[in-house]
Parts: C-alpha cells; structure tokens; sequence
C-alpha cells in the first residue's frame, strides 16, 4: 500500500507597502479658517489705533464744557483805554446769531494756513523774507521749532498769524500748528517732516507748563493757563488783548480731524 505524504502548503506573505502619512481631512478647512480671522484681527487692531487716540482725547484730554465756560469768559476781551473797541472780536455766540454758521463744502487740505478761514483773506507775506524765531515746549519734546511771522506753509514751520503781536508785546502772538494722529507724533529736530505733527499734543499741556520762545535775540517764558476749544469757522481766535501779554496756540482737534479747534493760552512771565 503506497504511503501518502502530506505538506503544509507554505504561507504567503501579503505585499508590504510603504507606510503613507496620515490624510488630513480638514487642513483645506483649517487654512480657510485661519485666513478670514487673521485679517479681521489685523483690521480691529489697525482700527482701534485709528480710534483709540481720538477716543482718549474725547475722555482725557479734551476740556470739559463747564472748563470751557469758565475760560472763554476769562479769555474773553475786555474793552481798555489802550485797546479802541473796533479791534474787539465779538464772542461767538453772538457771531452766529447775526450770520449764522459758516458752511464749507469743498475738500480743505489743512497743511495750508489759508484754509482755516477760507472766507477771510490773509495778509500776504513773502516766506522767504519772513521773519522768524524759534519755539520749545519742554514737556512735550519741542524744541527750537521754527515760526514764520506770516506764510502758508504748515508743513515747513510753524506760522504765527501776521497782524498778530510779536512775543514781549502787548498783545498775543497767535501761532498755528499742524497735528495728526498721535500714532505719528515725531517732534524731534531730526526729523524732516516734524512740522506734520509739531502741534499734536499741544492740548496735553498742563497749567505752568513752559513754552520758551526766543524772538529778537530775546528769551520770552510763558507759563500755560488755560486751553479750550472753538468751533472751525470761530475768528475769535486772532483777538487781540492789549492789556497782556499773551500767547496763544492753536492747532486742530481732536488730533487728525478737524473738527474743532483746540487753544492754548500761555502768560508771559516778569524778564528779570
């Protein structure tokens, strides 16, 4: 009888392949996810430095109405023998119920002194025969900042407005200034484009604060007493009192708009 023999068939090995990575189902969800919110975070953040200062100003810096009150009547001209009456600007108030606001309807680049008051015509001056002196405020980093008695330009210096007194004179030198968002507030010397921002944040000044200026070879300090704020079309500005010695600055507020006007006032001290 044959003997039959019996084999274990041999086993098959399956095919090895090589490991692949994991699929990411979501990745093309995750990038389109990813995308629209780092934009909306980058725009709020540009937005709110945008807003923030003006905000701030509105809160921090911006003189109360009641403060309002009380400077503009303590600022208001006063009638004295050295003064004759028709040099005495009439308060606003009054200047509105006669003629009513004044309405400006085109664009105004504010960099030009001549478009502050559009409607009123400036003394012209020839800048390049302008006379001039220099203005620091040490508690805001200006320093030896130059004014140009008369001229247009804001961007190059600062202007006093011509008619205006001179410093140490009876009077009060009216001096504009250019201001923009504090973001870029940049007053220094060395800066070519310093005169863009220089009156920023005039209106942080506090009372006693200094503001030097040097006029003829003469050194003038004057001690700051009181800000407020007019409306754009108000001249009452450029008044002149003759029975002090006065400084005024003014500049545009709140800082890169121009909404309003924001002065500061600043008395002469005794020269020794």
């Amino acid at each position: 009888m044959p003997i039959k023999v019996y084999r274990k068939a041999t086993p098959t090995q399956p095919p090895v392949t090589a490991p692949t990575k994991p699929v990411r189902a979501f990745s093309l969800f995750n990038k389109q996810a990813i995308l629209p919110a780092s934009l909306i975070t980058i725009g709020s953040m540009l937005l709110a430095n945008v807003v923030w200062p003006i905000v701030s100003y509105q809160l921090f810096i911006s003189p109360i109405s009641s403060a309002k009150e009380e400077v503009y009547l303590s600022a208001a001209p006063v009638q004295t023998q050295t003064a004759p009456p028709a040099t005495i600007a009439k308060p606003v108030e009054t200047q509105q119920r006669e003629s009513g606001p004044i309405v400006i309807e085109e664009e105004l680049e504010y960099i030009n002194l001549s478009q502050w008051f559009p409607w009123k015509e400036i003394p012209q001056v020839d800048e390049e025969k302008a006379e001039q002196y220099s203005i620091s405020i040490p508690s805001l980093n200006i320093s030896n900042a130059m004014v140009n008695i008369g001229g247009l330009n804001l961007d190059k210096s600062l202007i006093q407005y011509p008619g205006t007194a001179n410093p140490g004179e009876l009077g009060s030198p009216v001096i504009f200034g250019h201001s923009v968002s504090q973001l870029f507030y940049n007053p220094s010397e060395s800066n070519p484009r310093r005169y863009i921002s220089i009156f920023t944040k005039i209106m942080q000044l506090k009372k006693d604060d200094k503001i030097i200026v040097t006029y003829d070879g003469i050194t003038y300090t004057y001690r700051v007493t009181n800000k407020m704020e007019v409306k754009p079309d108000d001249t009452y500005i450029l008044s002149q009192r003759h029975d002090t010695k006065e400084l005024k600055l003014i500049t545009c507020t709140p800082p890169g708009t121009y909404l309003r006007r924001g002065i500061v006032f600043a008395q002469l001290e005794n020269l020794e």
